[in-house]
């Protein structure tokens, strides 16, 4: 990769713009969740350390290009001050002379936050002259936000080519990990992918199966696979349409040296519920009103056996409906089972997605994980082997 990190870069009493993603849940003006802002410290720290003027760039959820107070970042400015020891002043505005004021006041301590980019409807076009406007704002450009870099928005593409350009800390530990996992990957490598439809995700398996030794299947997705091998499944959540489709990729893995391992055994239940009554069969003997809800432990069994003798693991999606008790079970001794491997140093496992995050979290695994990405849509688009334009533009 020909992208650069802080460390490239000359600092020192220059004006930073930090494009972060401090998109966090807010209520009646009070930050619920900081994670996100947690995650930008230690760039923000280290532009701080070296001399520079840090002048933060964000998003704040869809005001699709009106000025609405309810979405302004000004509310942030509490947590943000607590979050970097610093003073964190206000611009009203990303462009326009009001911003261009505060960045040249700007002090060597002090953290400049802008206002809202998306109150500009031009920002998601990725417009030129938008992007000139908050590039006249800073010397050096930092996209700290791998979250935000499978769009091409003018804060996120067209600006990182009008200034020199570097990833931030959590760019760069994100495209670090995602290399280490499916660019020059210790091998053997396994994929866990999991979720409700094989259609959301049929570029991510085809992109897998060419890269991978082992592809794990799970959750209603591995429905529709047993279904293409000619397996009823009762009730059970399956893309009938797709059966055809998930034969074809059944077929690719073959043929790539790709081994597709799907369950072995079932939990089923006849509701949809937590504790549901429910027993453990062979995947092959769903019931007509019964739903596969979850792996049986023989499958669990199987898949850890893979783990132990795999050297990467990449999970995306849960194995059953992880949601519910004891359905969790599959996920929750397959999470701890790559933990501690991944603790005693012999996986590198990567993980992401928003239930990969949520049930590796629940079941006390994630802490364990050798990385674990909050970055959604930009985590799978990578995964689907994509190029992501806000990381892009970088490699120049």
């Amino acid at each position: 990769m020909g992208w650069k990190t802080l460390d490239d870069m000359d600092l020192n009493g220059k004006r930073v713009l930090v494009r972060v993603d401090i998109n966090v849940p807010v209520v009646d003006g009070v930050v619920t969740d900081a994670t996100r802002i947690q995650r930008i410290v230690p760039t923000v720290s280290d532009i701080l350390s070296a001399g520079g003027k840090p002048i933060l760039l964000a998003h704040f959820g869809r005001p699709s290009g009106e000025r609405r107070e309810n979405l302004s970042l000004k509310q942030l400015v509490p947590t943000l001050e607590s979050a970097f020891g610093a003073q964190v002043l206000f611009a009203a505005d990303c462009v326009g002379t009001e911003a261009e004021l505060a960045a040249k006041a700007l002090q060597p301590g002090q953290v400049l936050l802008l206002e809202n980019t998306r109150f500009h409807a031009a920002e998601t076009k990725n417009d030129a002259d938008l992007a000139a406007g908050m590039a006249k704002l800073g010397d050096v450009y930092c996209n700290d936000a791998f979250s935000a870099a499978h769009r091409a928005h003018s804060s996120t593409e067209a600006i990182a080519r009008l200034l020199p350009a570097c990833a931030g800390r959590l760019m760069q530990a994100e495209l670090q990990a995602l290399e280490s996992a499916l660019g020059e990957p210790m091998r053997p490598v396994t994929a866990v992918v999991g979720g409700a439809k094989v259609s959301t995700k049929l570029e991510l398996l085809g992109n897998l199966i060419e890269k991978v030794e082992y592809l794990v299947i799970g959750g209603g997705m591995a429905n529709t696979f047993l279904v293409a091998q000619g397996i009823s499944v009762g009730k059970s959540l399956a893309e009938t349409a797709m059966k055809d489709t998930a034969a074809d990729i059944l077929a690719k893995a073959e043929s790539s040296g790709c081994q597709i391992v799907l369950p072995r055994d079932v939990v089923v239940a006849e509701k949809f519920e937590a504790n549901a009554p429910h027993q453990v069969l062979p995947a092959d003997r769903c019931p007509e009103d019964g739903m596969i809800l979850d792996a049986g432990p023989e499958s669990v069994a199987a898949i850890t056996e893979i783990f132990d003798k795999s050297q990467t693991l990449i999970w995306n999606g849960p194995l059953g409906a992880f949601e519910l008790e004891p359905f969790d079970s599959a996920t929750n001794a397959a999470a701890l089972k790559a933990a501690a491997l991944s603790r005693s140093g012999q996986l590198i496992s990567v993980a992401g997605g928003g239930d990969t995050v949520a049930a590796l979290n629940a079941s006390g695994a994630a802490k364990d994980f050798t990385y674990i990405s909050t970055a959604g849509g930009a985590f799978l688009e990578w995964m689907e082997g994509k190029a992501l334009p806000g990381v892009a533009a970088l490699d120049q």
